[in-house]
């Protein structure tokens, strides 16, 4: 089905800042839509109903491996993830057999005794980024949630993340698509790069120092007996930094202004800590870290819903045009914490659903709450039109969030 209206545009400036108004016309209108991609001209189909990303996600005719079955065009195009570095291997990319193997020695490493080791530190981090924020002169929450993935990863991970700013630039300049920009291809993969090499450096370090953490586990299912190969190693370290830095800074960031768009759910997230476990759930529906999922690659000429897919096309998961999807979910744009209905799409589904899950709900929760507590009066320091999130094909991110931490309350006494 497609209508004779003319589309909204993917991935265009107006896209990044409301996607969900391109999402509600697709849906109606071309469900399963052809367009191209502004980098490179590429043909590809983007998918915006809650059932069919869902069977997308699962479909064993579709690849996450842009380099083994992208189209000519789509792997001149610069956009296959990780495209020359090792990033390019990653567990998110593999298919099984490799899949199964490397993603249960990787689970390994996130066992419910270890995930349970987490909260402490985690409570301790809030809090130290909450007497940040109150220091401030000119107090940001993307400051706050930008400092607990960072600090929380360091230590989980093993190390101290010195090079948070360089890492979250290299994260950013990775999937900012520009299609202006002749040197695009070559500085995305430079930022996969550094991010490769920060994490080779870690291994090295960590093999000179193990210890009770996650960097050390993988490092023993290198060198223990059946296991990952080096590469694999280094490409799971990377990844670790990759998820464990940006994409809880985004859900935080997201979560928040959410909160302060809706104060009836802001006000009942305080009055029932309850609550927490369910928010978090919502805050992923509401406005997740991702807005797609990385490109299902058709291995075969296929036809979806009467359209034609020939084998090497990108098919794009639209999850939060599922998440969004009023077939499934009453009155979808609004941030309703106490929601029931079916399991959101935020973190993928089947094979490649978020590792690191357990984690991110864990942080995202403790922080939003302990932010809400400590500033019951929080406002907005600046219009709400002049909040605006990246323009980043693959996440949802705010790099500024600006909060007047007292609003119209009392404000403390002068220390």
């Amino acid at each position: 089905m497609t209508s004779t209206q003319e589309a909204p545009t993917l991935f265009d400036s107006a896209y990044y800042q409301d996607p969900y108004a391109v999402y509600d016309w697709l849906r109606v209108h071309s469900p399963v839509h052809q367009f191209r991609f502004p980098v490179g001209d590429v043909p590809m189909v983007f998918l915006s109903r809650y059932d069919d990303v869902k069977e997308l996600l699962t479909d064993q005719r579709f690849s996450n491996d842009g380099a083994a079955y992208g189209s000519e065009l789509f792997k001149k195009s610069g956009m296959i993830f990780g495209a020359d570095t090792l990033i390019g291997r990653i567990l998110t990319v593999l298919d099984p057999p490799d899949h199964t193997r490397v993603r249960k020695l990787a689970m390994g490493a996130f066992t419910p005794r270890r995930a349970a080791t987490w909260k402490e530190p985690v409570e301790r981090i809030v809090q130290e980024a909450l007497d940040d924020l109150e220091k401030s002169e000119r107090p940001d929450v993307m400051d706050f949630a930008s400092k607990i993935p960072a600090v929380v990863t360091g230590e989980i991970l093993g190390f101290p993340l010195d090079r948070f700013a360089d890492m979250l630039h290299a994260i950013e300049r990775a999937f900012r698509a520009e299609p202006d920009n002749p040197n695009n291809e070559a500085e995305v993969s430079a930022a996969f790069e550094e991010i490769v090499s920060y994490g080779r450096e870690l291994i090295v370090e960590k093999r000179r120092n193990p210890g009770e953490d996650l960097t050390s586990v993988f490092i023993q299912a290198r060198d223990g007996e059946d296991r990952l190969t080096e590469d694999e190693l280094v490409s799971m370290v990377a990844l670790m930094i990759m998820a464990g830095i940006d994409t809880t800074r985004n859900l935080i960031g997201s979560a928040v202004l959410g909160l302060l768009d809706h104060p009836d759910q802001r006000k009942l997230l305080v009055e029932n800590d309850e609550l927490v476990a369910p928010a978090v759930e919502e805050f992923l529906r509401y406005d997740g870290a991702f807005c797609v999922g990385l490109f299902r690659i058709a291995k075969e000429d296929l036809v979806l819903k009467g359209v034609p897919v020939p084998a090497g096309t990108p098919v794009v998961a639209g999850l939060q045009s599922a998440n969004h999807d009023p077939e499934k979910y009453t009155d979808p744009h609004r941030l309703d914490i106490t929601r029931e209905g079916p399991r959101h799409l935020a973190l993928g589904h089947g094979l490649h659903n978020c590792m690191g899950a357990a984690l991110a709900r864990l942080e995202s929760g403790v922080a939003v709450r302990a932010l809400m507590h400590r500033f019951p009066q929080m406002q907005l320091a600046v219009p709400r039109s002049e909040v605006l999130f990246e323009e980043n094909w693959l996440l949802r991110s705010l790099p500024t969030l600006p909060v007047d931490l007292y609003g119209d309350g009392p404000r403390p006494a002068a220390k």
